[in-house]
């Protein structure tokens, strides 16, 4: 199984966005998918019209009262599953802390369903704790929307010097501009430069657009109710991209 985790320090880039769509693309093309919305927010979730029901919550999962796939939901679509957000998942941090080894206790809970699934898509919170450590050491790509603006740029310089500091050999990095307006000034200089500093920046930009911001209407991805539209044949762009990266 193939992991894929969206990631930003910053919040509000799209990570979600973008872990929907894709999951939603990867189902479509015979990838039997897995999407964990680790996010306590829960707005993948939402998306997909799911509610949790972890009966024990996190701190039962690290103490094996429960296994991980029981809080595993079948969505609308073919293919695609959910691991829907629980406001336990908070506490991950102080649940894996309690453990002999707080940074592999996600692929410890991911062991047992990795024969099921070809790809799993996490949509992680914005931070960096023992959380995202964990994703960190379970993943294989890290998929990272930046704003073409300087703060949001900024925290992928942040990112890179925690892996300066905390090498993950293993662990691909694909950032990728989200969010993007040609009609502003910055934008378009930003986009225009980084990638001469970043050559690990992918190809593909994803548009802000009104179509994305309808998904919380729709309860569903923006490539499924709109597949015409801009955005959605960026995430197909995108997720072509990815794709190749396996």
């Amino acid at each position: 199984m193939k992991i894929l985790a969206t990631y930003n320090i910053k919040g509000g880039v799209g990570k979600t966005t973008t872990a929907t769509n894709l999951a939603y693309l990867a189902a479509w093309e015979g990838y039997r998918t897995l999407l964990w919305d680790l996010d306590p927010q829960g707005a993948a979730s939402f998306y997909f019209r799911i509610k949790p029901k972890l009966e024990t919550g996190v701190r039962g999962l690290m103490r094996k009262k429960s296994a991980l796939d029981e809080a595993v939901k079948a969505t609308d679509f073919e293919g695609l599953d959910l691991i829907p957000a629980d406001f336990s998942f908070r506490n991950f941090d102080i649940a894996a802390s309690d453990t002999k080894q707080p940074a592999k206790q996600l692929l410890r809970l991911l062991r047992p369903i990795s024969s099921e699934y070809d790809l799993l898509i996490i949509d992680s919170a914005p931070s960096i704790s023992l959380t995202s450590e964990n994703i960190f050491y379970a993943a294989d790509m890290l998929l990272i929307p930046l704003i073409p603006t300087t703060l949001s740029v900024r925290t992928y310089y942040q990112l890179l010097d925690y892996f300066r500091k905390r090498p993950a050999q293993h662990l691909k990095l694909l950032p990728f501009f989200s969010m993007y307006d040609r009609r502003r000034a910055l934008h378009r200089e930003i986009m225009r430069t980084l990638p001469n500093e970043f050559r690990e920046i992918l190809n593909t930009s994803i548009p802000n657009a009104k179509k994305v911001e309808r998904m919380g209407l729709e309860r569903a991805p923006v490539v499924h109710f709109a597949p015409q539209s801009k955005p959605a044949r960026a995430y197909r762009k995108l997720w072509a991209e990815v794709e190749k990266k396996f």
